[in-house]
């Protein structure tokens, strides 16, 4: 099965290994610049290929543990996106959540769209202790992401009801349960851009 990912780990690098070269900064940048890519280091291994999150799906499974899974764009984080992901969490024990691409983002919620880029998005959910595994696919829904990975539960904002949640039919199909989380008011990021923008 042929589904676009990527692997959105940033590059760090000026040197012609994929390393950036620190040494020769002055000792406090050298310093700095060390404690960065430690605590960076500390999250930004959970951003991974679709092949890599499948693999720790399999290996998660051997051992008994249930994989959850949620995809969106995730534009300008904000508590409605926090707190849905942290209920999710809640409701197994490996969260892995599918980013849509930029090009993606821009088919679904047109020009001008995404704010952030997909690397930056990846990161940001990453940093976040709920979740455990980040990656991003690149088509406009998420159904061949879920037929290969078969998570045991799919998770959607409580918008969505379960007839229209894609891939609902396959993960039920598979055993697995699928649960809506009840949707946020007052957090949008739509209506944070119209803000910013005056609107």
């Amino acid at each position: 099965m042929h589904i676009k990912s990527r692997l959105p780990i940033p590059s760090r690098s000026r040197d012609g290994e994929g390393r950036r070269e620190p040494w020769n900064f002055e000792p406090e940048l050298r310093i700095c610049y060390l404690i960065e890519e430690m605590v960076l280091e500390t999250y930004r291994y959970k951003i991974k290929s679709l092949q890599q999150a499948k693999e720790e799906c399999e290996r998660l499974k051997t051992s008994g543990q249930k994989i959850v899974f949620t995809n969106g764009c995730f534009d300008i984080l904000h508590p409605g996106h926090t707190r849905y992901l942290c209920a999710a969490r809640e409701l197994g024990d490996h969260l892995i959540v599918a980013v849509n691409s930029d090009r993606s983002v821009t088919a679904i919620k047109g020009p001008g769209r995404p704010v952030f880029s997909e690397q930056v998005r990846a990161e940001l959910l990453a940093a976040l202790s709920c979740v455990d595994t980040v990656f991003i696919f690149d088509e406009d829904n998420p159904l061949k992401v879920i037929q290969y990975l078969l998570p045991d539960i799919l998770v959607k904002g409580g918008d969505w009801s379960e007839e229209t949640i894609i891939g609902a039919d396959v993960v039920k199909e598979a055993g697995g349960q699928v649960k809506p989380i009840p949707y946020i008011n007052g957090f949008s990021t739509t209506d944070i851009i119209n803000k910013i923008r005056g609107c």
